[in-house]
């Protein structure tokens, strides 16, 4: 599992025009790609990294500031560019492995305590996300 990690202001993320995902304050957007191996105890190791990342302004994590974070699955972070000029997607997972495991991440955020938005799996996503620093870390498990 693969997660893109950026501090921000707010964000939120629309599809065909509609609302699906807000947070309003400063939190976290996190990027989760998911790749064939991945399972439950992978998507919740990975939702605690991110929990507890101390990457918030004062060096505190979500959890030691209640920040809030918006989830959006993020298929291309499988990309591979290694030949040619078009990415292969043969490392991300299919729909039906990847949905329940980004799901996975959001609940157990939750389980936690914090506010969790989402995006919506496979949909054309629009995603403003206004950085703050920018920070922006790469996380792998």
């Amino acid at each position: 599992m693969r997660a893109v990690v950026q501090r921000v202001h707010h964000a939120q993320v629309s599809v065909a025009g509609e609302l699906v995902g807000r947070i309003g304050r400063p939190g976290l957007v996190a990027l989760i790609g998911v790749t064939h191996s991945d399972d439950v105890a992978t998507a919740r190791a990975m939702a605690r990294k991110i929990a507890d990342l101390r990457i918030l302004r004062g060096e505190l994590s979500c959890v030691d500031a209640g920040a809030p974070i918006l989830v959006i699955s993020q298929f291309t972070l499988y990309g591979d560019t290694r030949k040619g000029r078009r990415p292969g997607w043969t490392q991300a997972a299919p729909g039906p492995v990847a949905e329940p495991l980004v799901e996975a991440v959001a609940e157990e955020m939750r389980a936690r305590g914090l506010e969790v938005a989402t995006g919506r799996f496979g949909a054309m996503m629009d995603i403003d996300i206004h950085a703050d620093g920018p920070v922006t870390i790469l996380l792998e498990l």
